[in-house]
This record gives C-alpha cells, structure tokens and sequence, in this order.
C-alpha cells in the first residue's frame, strides 16, 4: 500500500493557505482560481483551521450571510485532522471516511508539507488494484505458456 508521501511526490505537494482575517469572498475566490475544495488557514507557518467548500455552504450561504463580510476565521474548521507521510493510503481514506471530511493536511513535526484529497486517495488505491490486477494477469499468461 502507498504512502502519503508516495502519492505527494507523484501529485506534488503544492498547498493553498489562506490567513483568518481574510474574507470568506476572498477564500472562495481563490479555491475557484486554483480549482481546488479546500484552503489551509494559516498563522506564523502554523496550520490554525481549513476552510472548504462546504463550511461556505452551511455556515454562510445557508444562512443568508454575505461572504465579503465574514472573516475566515468566524467559519473555518479548527479541529482539523490531519495525517503523516509516512501513513499509509488505506488508514487515510478510513479516516476520511469516517469523519466524512475531503481534505487531509500533512503535518511533519506541525508543519504544513501538503494536503491530500478524497479524490487523490481513491486514484491512488484505483491504481493500485489496477497494478494488482496486471501482475496476476501476467502470471496466469506465463503460467499457461507452460
């Protein structure tokens, strides 16, 4: 099974940050930019909360609030969970799963290295059984040359 440095350095570990007093606007804003679902709020280096698409759906549009006026700070996700890259692929997706959260930073030693998706851990696991799949076709096709 890989790792989550594994599946990084495949799908680089480029991460998108923005700081607690910026507006929601702005957040959102950027996530459309970047094509991603999720921003890390960070203060000093130091991962404080995340912000998703999700937190701006229940917590302002629901609401009736307007984005260009909240801070990040007022809808962000402060218990973040979080993983290590030397875990495996498998325990991610069940953490995932079972907090039913898509994003996943990477820490070392509470530092912000990267940030893992839903969708990077399924392609990751899809490819493997994929490989799996082959290796077992290729002994059955040099088991039968015999």
């Amino acid at each position: 099974m890989a790792t989550v440095a594994e599946l990084l350095k495949d799908k680089g570990s480029d991460v998108w940050s923005i700081g607690p007093e910026q507006t929601v606007f702005e957040a959102i804003k950027s996530m459309d930019e970047k094509n991603i679902g999720s921003l890390t709020v960070v203060v000093k280096g130091r991962l404080v909360g995340i912000i998703s698409e999700r937190d701006y759906a229940r917590k302002v549009v629901l609401k009736g609030l307007s984005s260009k006026n909240i801070c990040v700070k007022d809808i962000m996700t402060t218990h973040v969970f979080h993983t290590v890259p030397e875990q495996d692929i498998e325990t991610c997706m069940v953490i995932m799963t079972t907090h039913r959260i898509r994003h996943l930073p990477v820490l070392v030693d509470k530092e912000l290295v990267g940030v893992i998706s839903m969708g990077d851990v399924v392609n990751e696991i899809i490819k493997e059984q994929k490989d799996k799949i082959q290796q077992l076709e290729n002994t059955v096709t040099w088991q039968e040359s015999y």
